[in-house]
């Protein structure tokens, strides 16, 4: 297993109080696999990723509780240059705003070729070089008369993949891709997902995708991990998960998004919002917002993660045979 987390806590310490960003979330990813992260905004996806690749704000962010192994080595008890080094060699992370994330008064290829300089101690020129066939490999074309070009010059797709290019620059065994497709149209949006896919075959790297659409990951994800307030509420093999899902949560979720064999016929939304994570619901988070609610979903405990539900299956609801339709 490339890496494991293990009821992961992360809390943040606010004037209002303590917020319980992400509260108990398991998951694992081998060498070659595909793991999808899914919810709404504000569920828990990007501070996960942020606490495994050690760059939560601290303060106000804290792990409270957990383990993160990697490779077999728990990366909350390793010391801050070892943690540096497994980040810059090891694992990379692809952010969601490409253009908020590369440096304005830098060339795209002194920001790539940097990653040489500082972890191979490459030459400028040798850098350069290795930047130029990172961006060919990304299909950015005429890589070598647009290495010097600056950010800002480039379209949004394309900063994408210059993101990607830097993420894979030290070939890495793992990259969490956060939001990578955000903002981008559709077209460009499946341009990314197959590079990304083809990259990851290529490296046999484990890939985590976090994203709220669940149409994104339908070729490219393995497995699907869905969050709902700082949880994770379902666990499954992506086939599986789009043709009988488990949890209420997930089924609103495929059923909010628009179908070609369904033209004409009404969306359909989750009501409500989610929960506020200073003040989360007792029992269920999701009840508030549940069809299928009763009076056992409004009192604690917690629904756990029944694991009944299959292979490679867990769900977290009560009523979750009726979900799935047996």
């Amino acid at each position: 297993m490339l890496l494991e987390v293990r009821d992961l806590r992360v809390e943040f310490r606010t004037r209002d109080g303590i917020v319980n960003a992400v509260n108990g979330v398991s998951y694992s990813v081998a060498e070659g696999e595909t793991l999808a992260v899914l919810g709404e905004s504000g569920s828990g996806k990007s501070v996960t990723a942020q606490a495994v690749m050690g760059i939560l704000d601290v303060p106000p962010g804290r792990i409270a509780g957990g383990q993160i192994l990697f490779q077999g080595r728990d990366l909350l008890t390793i010391g801050r240059e070892e943690r540096r080094r497994i980040r810059g060699e090891k694992m990379a992370m692809i952010f969601q705003d490409a253009l908020s994330s590369l440096n304005p008064v830098l060339s795209v290829g002194f920001q790539l070729g940097e990653m040489f300089r500082v972890h191979r101690g490459a030459s400028r020129s040798a850098a350069r070089a290795r930047a130029i066939e990172l961006m060919d490999r990304v299909r950015i074309p005429a890589a070598k008369e647009r290495v010097n070009d600056y950010p800002h010059q480039f379209s949004g797709g394309m900063r994408q993949r210059i993101m990607i290019a830097m993420a894979l620059a030290l070939e890495p065994d793992l990259i969490i891709a956060d939001e990578p497709t955000t903002a981008l149209d559709v077209t460009v949006q499946a341009q990314v997902m197959d590079l990304l896919a083809e990259l990851q075959r290529e490296y046999r790297m484990g890939l985590i995708l976090i994203t709220h659409d669940l149409g994104v990951v339908a070729d490219v994800a393995d497995k699907i991990a869905v969050m709902y307030a700082g949880r994770i509420v379902e666990n499954a093999p992506v086939k599986e998960l789009y043709a009988r899902p488990a949890h209420p949560y997930t089924k609103g979720l495929l059923d909010s998004i628009p179908r070609l064999d369904a033209k004409g016929k009404e969306l359909l939304a989750i009501k409500g919002l989610p929960p506020n994570l200073l003040r989360i619901p007792a029992g269920c988070p999701f009840h508030p917002r549940c069809p299928l609610a009763r009076e056992v979903c409004r009192h604690d405990p917690r629904p756990p993660l029944y694991e009944a539900v299959g292979e490679g299956r867990s769900s977290a609801c009560h009523f979750w045979r009726e979900t799935i339709g047996e």
